[in-house]
């Protein structure tokens, strides 16, 4: 049986499915890869972008983070794809349980879905430092300089940062979701960004699927790996799935 057919298949049969997703999930909505050829870790900065994104930088030179993080980090305009729409389908329908994603644009959301997990946090959301009042994405992208609070404290995105924790709730909520999936489906991830790379350690099934475009290092370990868009990939098993 061929990889497209068995994935259709192992989707209808599924009722406790998981979906553990990465930055190539969102990369067909127009949102770069920082890993991949043209994405940002190949384009020139007075800093790396990984330097950038750090805890350290972001307290030592904020103006600098933040004229960064407005180019790069925020995807105005961007929509979800083929791929979004097809989970917030599948949950809909009472097979998908749960999104578990390392993206931060919040496009899981905007296609419906209601059980997102975001180990990496979110654009959207942002808080002040001093007196923790919440501000959404357009205060970040409409300020200028440091994004300061009506308080005067510094605004911060709620994203996790090099050098921060994840949030330790989140986590524990994905490995329960992950240990009870009967079927894990891992798309747009090079599974090498830990911790979040170790979380399909804790799936215990037999229908462990890889889609993505390159190859990871848990090919080996996958039952069924498929390579190629995830948004084709996904929408056309789904659609197969529903008839």
């Amino acid at each position: 049986m061929e990889a497209a057919e068995q994935l259709r298949q192992w989707i209808g049969e599924s009722d406790n499915i998981v979906f553990f997703g990465g930055a190539g999930v969102s990369t067909e909505s127009g949102i770069p890869d920082f890993r991949s050829q043209d994405g940002l870790y190949h384009q020139q900065y007075d800093y790396p972008p990984e330097q950038i994104l750090s805890h350290t930088f972001y307290m030592k030179k904020p103006e600098e983070f933040y004229r960064f993080y407005r180019h790069k980090m925020i995807a105005a305009g961007a929509k979800p794809n083929r791929a979004h729409l097809a989970l917030a389908e599948m949950e809909q329908a009472g097979k998908l349980k749960a999104v578990i994603t390392q993206n931060i644009d919040g496009l899981h959301q905007a296609a419906g879905s209601r059980e997102v997990l975001e180990l990496h946090g979110s654009v959207l959301r942002n808080y002040c430092t001093r007196c923790g009042k919440f501000y959404g994405v357009e205060k970040i992208r409409e300020s200028e300089g440091v994004p300061r609070c009506s308080c005067g404290g510094m605004i911060k995105p709620d994203v996790v940062l090099y050098e921060e924790g994840l949030d330790m709730r989140t986590l524990n909520r994905a490995v329960d979701y992950i240990s009870r999936a009967d079927m894990l489906i891992v798309g747009g991830t090079s599974l090498t960004v830990y911790p979040a790379a170790g979380l399909v350690d804790y799936y215990q099934g037999k229908k462990l699927v890889l889609i993505n475009r390159d190859a990871t290092p848990l090919d080996g370990r996958a039952d069924l790996v498929v390579a190629g868009s995830i948004g084709q990939i996904l929408g056309r098993a789904w659609e197969g799935a529903k008839d």
